[in-house]
């Protein structure tokens, strides 16, 4: 919930940036509201639209919610599902979480699944049991047959300038790249695995060299287009 259409010159600015950064896919998901607005600034960019939730049916009277078609209406081509956030504060299950991602499959979009643990969880050494449940309640039984992304996001990461070690990191990653092929065979080892929490200009380059990380799921430094481009360099 972070952005106003004064926001829109640093989206201008994302843009003429990333002209010139190659070998990288590029996407913003801003808050509903501006979506529009910044689906237009991004045409012809090499910068992709997307969401940062939706609801799992198509239409009805569900007031306040955005469907995955919508999104899909004004050129989204990601959809956000499952961020810790969602899972937090509004109490979503792994099967809500799911019920989303089929219908973000279902309107032809990305899915950009998040799942990852908390700090207590963490402390108690149950990371790899987390992921492992998130990831069989969350990722439905057709992301074999169509591109989705898994986004690890340690919620203890999140916004607090804490970083899991790389170590860490590449053990979760390793983890839930196992686990894919495990259930999906050889599609499951083209599942993109992002990186999210905390990720910053002064980290990016370190994360994204950790095996098994594919890319990075950004939180507040994507507000600052400078921040944004440093980052996306670091992915390159």
């Amino acid at each position: 919930m972070n952005g106003l259409r004064a926001s829109l010159s640093e989206v201008r600015a994302m843009v003429d940036g990333a002209s010139a950064l190659h070998g990288v896919d590029l996407a913003i998901c801003p808050p509903a509201t501006l979506a529009a607005s910044i689906g237009d600034a991004l045409k012809g960019s090499t910068i992709g639209l997307g969401g940062q939730d939706c609801h799992s049916e198509k239409s009805g009277a569900y007031t306040g919610d955005i469907s995955a078609e919508m999104w899909a209406d004004i050129g989204a081509i990601y959809l956000i599902v499952g961020h810790s956030e969602r899972r937090t504060l509004h109490g979503e299950t792994d099967a809500i979480v799911e019920a989303k991602a089929s219908a973000v499959i279902r309107a032809g979009l990305t899915p950009i699944i998040c799942i990852g643990e908390s700090l207590a969880e963490r402390d108690a050494s149950r990371t790899l049991d987390i992921v492992a449940t998130q990831l069989a309640g969350s990722v439905p039984a057709t992301a074999s047959e169509n591109e989705v992304v898994i986004a690890y996001e340690p919620v203890w990461a999140i916004g607090t300038g804490r970083t899991p070690t790389v170590d860490q990191v590449a053990e979760v990653h390793g983890f839930i790249s196992q686990a894919l092929a495990t259930r999906f065979g050889g599609p499951g080892k083209a599942i993109r695995l992002l990186y999210g929490g905390s990720v910053k200009p002064d980290n990016a380059k370190e994360l994204m060299a950790v095996p098994g990380v594919d890319g990075a799921l950004v939180g507040g430094a994507s507000l600052k287009s400078a921040d944004f481009l440093k980052i996306a360099q670091g992915c390159a």
